[in-house]
């Protein structure tokens, strides 16, 4: 039996935009993310190669294929999402 995935919330614009720029750019990032709620933050680093929705979630592809729901996101290099309204 799956364990139902929490409900997706969307992530603020402008931070967003923050990850749009990396992608465009190319530029390898450091990214911070909970890969299950109450979990200790993960960290990965890589290329941003896509940012989109699957099934009314958003999400974002590094260039090696790994993929990471947005609302999971704690952060993107120095840029904190909780510092973003």
């Amino acid at each position: 039996m799956t364990t139902p995935k929490p409900e997706y919330h969307p992530i603020s614009c402008t931070f967003y935009d923050e990850l749009e720029a990396r992608a465009t750019t190319g530029q390898e990032c450091t990214l911070t993310y909970r890969p299950e709620p109450d979990t200790p933050p993960s960290t990965t680093r890589g290329i941003i190669t896509d940012l989109f929705i699957q099934d009314k979630v958003e999400f974002l592809r590094l260039q090696d294929g790994f993929e990471i729901r947005l609302d999971t996101l704690v952060a993107v290099d120095d840029k904190e999402l909780r510092d973003y309204c």
